[in-house]
């Protein structure tokens, strides 16, 4: 067979050879594809309850603050036409300032977070309503004991207050984490004082 004219003998061989077949790129097929798709897609689902997960335990806990500071603080206003002692009266006072501060200062964080104090759900709001608290109060005024109860109980609510600002600040922003630094720097000295009067009258 000769070749066209014109055409050289090696051209007209390499025309009429028969061609390799064409590889897929990356040896990608539909099937591939497909599990890819589908491992991507369980891998997005897990990642997302992974971090809902881990927003939704953090957002627990600041509705632990704004409810046990909002507890906290109903406790001590009630408590100060019964304490006797002018320091421990004193303390209190103090309390009541830093309370009343810090759930103004908490409003951003919670802003921030979607939190709507007057929605956090009723088994918390229940949780956090200081029932034993006040309990214990009613039973050291019964008894005569009023300011040694109060100062015993409201030291171990303050020290709780202080443990939830420690265990949040390692889980959040730095802003966030300037407002709970700030609240627990302010909140200690009340505490140590309180603590402290709660030592000698015991």
């Amino acid at each position: 067979m000769n070749p066209p004219n014109g055409q050289s003998p090696l051209d007209y061989l390499n025309q009429i050879a028969p061609q390799a077949p064409k590889r897929q790129g990356f040896g990608l097929n539909l099937k591939t594809v497909l599990i890819g798709g589908a491992l991507l897609i369980v891998l997005v689902i897990i990642l997302a309850i992974v971090v809902n997960s881990t927003t939704s335990g953090r957002k627990t806990s600041w509705e632990q603050l704004s409810l046990r500071l909002a507890t906290t603080e109903k406790v001590a206003t009630s408590a100060t036409p019964l304490i006797k002692s002018s320091q421990l009266r004193s303390y209190n006072s103090d309390l009541k300032l830093y309370l009343a501060n810090t759930q103004r200062d908490l409003a951003a964080p919670l802003t921030a977070l979607n939190i709507v104090p007057a929605k956090i759900d009723k088994t918390l709001v229940s949780k956090e309503a200081g029932t034993e608290l006040t309990a214990a109060l009613e039973d050291g005024r019964l008894n005569a004991k009023y300011d040694s109860t109060y100062a015993r109980e409201m030291g171990y609510q303050l020290a709780t207050i202080l443990t939830l600002l420690k265990e949040l600040y390692g889980k959040s922003s730095a802003s966030q984490q300037t407002f709970l630094q700030t609240a627990y720097d302010n909140l200690y000295p009340t505490y140590t004082s309180i603590q402290s009067f709660s030592t000698t009258t015991e």
